[in-house]
């Protein structure tokens, strides 16, 4: 077996072990990177621009039927040649690919070890049958998988996660979709407006990301108008037919109801891919899922000189925290034992749903109840929203009823991906309300909508401070 000696081994050739094999080696350490699978990140092959790219067909259809209100009509149906769809989705998706797998070629082939990586102790890996590499410091970049409950088993064949979608070669009659998240919500609504028979099924009432009751009650009802979505659905049977699944459940007029579909799409979350690492060989302490205790800060694990980052330590599964847990990650790596804590941005999540949702800074969960103030705004009514005809949406956004800085927000709404930018700058600024309503707004643009909701915070706070 060939011995490799190592400052720095990288496990995972995604984005976040990419940002590490780089940061290790400007750091001055001789590096090398581990990939027994596909190279291509998940948000290229499976994730971020597969699910876009479906989520642009859909919409192209969605504005083709929907043209009348604006006088535009379209003579004849509007046409979905699901092969056509999925020949885009896939080719554009292999050219995202193809980008990721250039950056990888142009590692030097000393550089990168292809197979799967297994510790012998805390910063020994054997890879496969072949290599044994001796490394001084150890970044774990492994990434995540879908998280399958056992009943969904049940279903045999007709079971999929959100990684075979993005490999049809054409469009289903119908999908149940177990999940209302974020992967549920996006692939669910698209291929609804594709003309698949779409049913989302949850659990715990939760609709996306979003933990603000009003504007998730707002976010149910929106999307409930589209297509059939019951976040807290009773299902009473699951099967495999052959050629089908069947679910008997309760509907949500109450009625009990079976129905078989194509496909079952199990959105149920995802886990950290640390199985099989032989993590039980090292030092290095285990929470009860089995995955590294480490510091949030410098991503260094508890017990050993190895380092965690990306999905695979489970802070926030999101691509650009991957690529700054990456950075962090094999920077202290090359200058271990001296640590740095790394870039942590203020938080930004957002949907692809229609209308999208987003979520910045501090979520309305992890609020003080006594502690803050909501400023809200409905779309329904908001000039330029109405104009354009996607006047549908609330935002609330959070403010400190002591200092008046901005806390966060959530939101359904139209151009929630943009707005989200906005109010992340302002709140890793730590702007106050007030501050925020110094900065220009034109005229009419959707972005009026917040400034309407920074006024009615503004407003509660100077009631606050007047009593």
């Amino acid at each position: 077996m060939k011995t490799i000696h190592i400052d720095v081994a990288v496990i995972g050739a995604g984005t976040a072990g990419l940002a590490a094999y780089r940061a290790a080696k400007a750091g001055g350490a001789s590096a090398i990177v581990i990939e027994g699978g596909p190279y291509g990140t998940t948000c290229a092959r499976v994730g971020c621009m597969p699910s876009k790219l479906l989520i642009a067909a859909a919409e192209a259809a969605h504005h083709a039927s929907h043209a009348d209100m604006f006088g535009v009509h379209v003579d004849g149906e509007v046409r979905i040649d699901g092969r056509e769809v999925m020949a885009r989705v896939k080719s554009e998706r292999d050219r995202f690919v193809g980008f990721v797998v250039r950056s990888v070629d142009g590692i030097p082939a000393e550089d990168k070890l292809r197979g799967y990586a297994r510790f012998i102790d805390n910063t020994t890996l054997q890879v496969d049958e072949h290599t044994l590499v001796q490394a001084k410091r150890v970044v774990i970049a492994t990434g995540s998988s879908p998280v399958i409950p056992p009943p969904f088993q049940a279903f045999g064949d007709r079971l999929i996660i959100n990684d075979d979608v993005f490999d049809w070669e054409d469009l289903p009659q119908s999908v149940a979709v177990f999940g209302p998240g974020v992967i549920g919500l996006e692939l669910g609504q698209a291929l609804s407006r594709l003309g698949v028979k779409v049913k989302v099924f949850g659990a715990r009432g939760g609709v996306g990301p979003l933990s603000d009751p009003a504007v998730r009650d707002y976010a149910r009802q929106a999307l409930g108008n589209e297509f059939y979505l019951d976040p807290d659905a009773k299902v009473l049977e699951m099967a495999n037919d052959g050629d089908a699944a069947r679910i008997r459940y309760v509907s949500l007029d109450g009625a009990e109801v079976e129905e078989r579909f194509d496909y079952v799409l199990a959105a149920t979350g995802r886990a950290p891919n640390v199985r099989g690492l032989g993590l039980e060989n090292t030092s290095v302490l285990l929470d009860a899922r089995g995955v590294p205790m480490f510091d949030p800060e410098t991503l260094l694990c508890v017990g050993a000189p190895v380092f965690i980052a990306g999905d695979a330590n489970d802070i926030l599964p999101l691509l650009h925290e991957a690529a700054d847990e990456g950075a962090t990650a094999g920077g202290n790596a090359a200058s271990y034992p001296q640590l740095t804590a790394g870039l942590r941005r203020s938080p930004i999540a957002v949907v692809f749903s229609d209308p999208q949702m987003m979520m910045v800074g501090r979520r309305f969960a992890d609020l003080a109840d006594e502690g803050f103030v909501a400023g809200e705004v409905s779309f329904e009514d908001q000039g330029r929203s109405r104009v354009m005809g996607i006047n549908k949406g609330l935002l609330h956004v959070y403010a400190d009823k002591e200092t008046g800085r901005f806390l966060g927000a959530e939101m359904i709404g139209p151009r929630a991906e943009n707005l989200a930018h906005l109010l992340a700058w302002s709140h890793q600024q730590q702007l106050t309300v007030a501050q925020m309503l110094q900065m220009p707004f034109y005229h009419p643009v959707i972005e009026e909508g917040l400034r309407t909701a920074l006024r009615d915070a503004k407003a509660k706070l100077d009631a606050i401070a007047l009593a």
